[in-house]
């Protein structure tokens, strides 16, 4: 399995520290974000990484040559321009069309600055038995931008501004049910309070080209409002489908490719640990977890 480490973005948030290194170079716990990242994709197995540079991007590549690549093969995307989340997997691509042997093995797309314990071997397995073309890690938890599912799991749109309600009532899905059911070692408990699924909305769906005419054959006329945790499962198949250009996000894509018929998924990763490394003060909490919790070892 292949992966790839989205690492090029200016890292704003975290000023003054990227003020003179890339955020994939802060440090939690005296370690990198970025061996955080790529020492745990090497536990999964995953040994080829393809990692996109910009801000201080030499830097990023220095780094790198002198940790031996980790014992992996990694190749260095830069971008002169940055191309966003979308834009920088399109110019990447490459990396996953090069051997057509392989064009049915699905590869892992991750935030530099996200980290988590979510089982990727099971999110893998979610991905592969529900013939996704993509599978988000999703979780029921307050942020800025909320994705939007229907009962099977299936995106059908993304909510403008607003934060997910922690305190509406949980709903476990068929698709969900079935395959805890089968694996035995369920991903979220439906009494669980870390699993409650984001307020049922049917208004202010958005897509890139408008609401999406699915949400009306959604037999609940409701959907869940879910967070995205900046970890993607993607089928090769869905890079030539890509057909925005320049600088763009990956999720209109999703949402566009989800209005068309395609499988678009969420994973729902309610009780793993994960943790945006988005300020300062998030880095300070996160080691305090690695400490306490011996995580990413």
């Amino acid at each position: 399995m292949k992966a790839m480490v989205l690492a090029a973005g200016l890292g704003t948030r975290l000023r003054p520290l990227t003020d003179n290194r890339p955020k994939a170079l802060v440090e939690v716990g005296g370690r990198a974000l970025l061996e955080i990242t790529l020492s745990r994709l090497r536990t999964l197995g995953i040994s080829e990484v393809i990692v996109n540079v910009h801000h201080f991007a030499d830097m990023v590549i220095d780094y790198l040559k002198s940790k031996r690549n980790l014992g992996m093969r990694i190749e260095v995307s830069r971008e002169d321009v940055l191309l966003d989340t979308g834009g920088g997997l399109k110019k990447a691509a490459w990396f996953f069309l090069e051997d057509p042997s392989r064009l049915d093995e699905p590869f892992l797309l991750h935030n530099v600055d996200v980290i988590s314990t979510i089982d990727f071997h099971r999110m893998l397995q979610f991905h592969t038995e529900s013939h996704a073309l993509a599978t988000l890690a999703v979780q029921s938890r307050q942020s800025s931008r909320l994705l939007l599912f229907n009962n099977q799991l299936q995106l059908r749109g993304r909510r403008a501004g607003g934060t997910a309600n922690p305190g509406c009532a949980t709903q476990i899905t068929a698709t969900q049910k079935q395959f805890v059911s089968k694996h035995e070692n369920p991903q979220i408990a439906p009494d669980s309070a870390s699993s409650r699924a984001g307020l049922p909305v049917t208004e202010n769906v958005q897509s890139s080209t408008g609401s999406l005419p699915e949400v009306s054959q959604d037999s609940s006329r409701s959907l869940n409002a879910l967070a995205f945790c900046g970890i993607h499962i993607i089928s090769p198949r869905l890079l030539p489908m890509i057909s925005e250009q320049g600088t763009f996000s990956i999720i209109p894509t999703y949402v566009r490719l989800s209005a068309q018929g395609r499988n678009i998924l969420a994973f729902r990763a309610d009780d793993y640990y994960w943790r945006d490394l988005g300020r300062p003060a998030d880095l300070a909490e996160a080691a305090h977890d690695l400490k306490q919790r011996a995580l990413w070892q």
